[in-house]
């Protein structure tokens, strides 16, 4: 099944939310169903993002099938300053993410507050909360920022 989730992008001048639609298996019928089926799904594309970039290595020197080499433009590098990273989007980490360990830290941290999901701009507060999920659902997945200095 496919859903439609809000994915903000980082750094661009223009503050833009766009749509991009994730691939899940079946159809969730609770938060935590859902969560545990978009880590599943972002858990499977990061580890191929991770294969390809190892087999990509393991090519020999040839020329790529554009054969144009890596840059940045200014725009891209102011782009990228804004977040604090500037970079050409290589994996670096030679380690496969675990599944069940993206699993658990993804509901401790839904449970902890780190991150909020809405559907369809309504707040879902509990995992264990019923949802229903058709072709025209919106998803928005806000990651809380937590502010330096004193509570009080």
């Amino acid at each position: 099944m496919y859903i439609r989730v809000n994915v903000k992008q980082m750094g661009k001048r223009r503050q833009t939310i766009k749509e991009r639609l994730c691939e899940i298996a079946g159809c969730p019928g609770t938060v935590r169903e859902l969560i545990l089926a978009v880590v599943a799904s972002e858990v499977e594309a990061y580890n191929q993002r991770l294969k390809d970039a190892g087999e990509s290595l393991k090519e020999d020197a040839a020329p790529r099938e554009d054969g144009l080499l890596k840059y940045l433009t200014r725009e891209e590098i102011g782009d990228q300053a804004q977040t604090g990273k500037i970079s050409f989007g290589a994996l670096y980490g030679e380690k496969e993410a675990d599944q069940e360990e993206a699993a658990a830290n993804a509901l401790q941290s839904f449970e902890d507050g780190i991150y909020r999901i809405f559907l369809d701009g309504k707040p879902l507060e509990t995992l264990d909360e019923q949802i229903s999920v058709t072709e025209e659902t919106v998803f928005t997945f806000v990651r809380l920022v937590m502010l330096a200095g004193r509570m009080w």
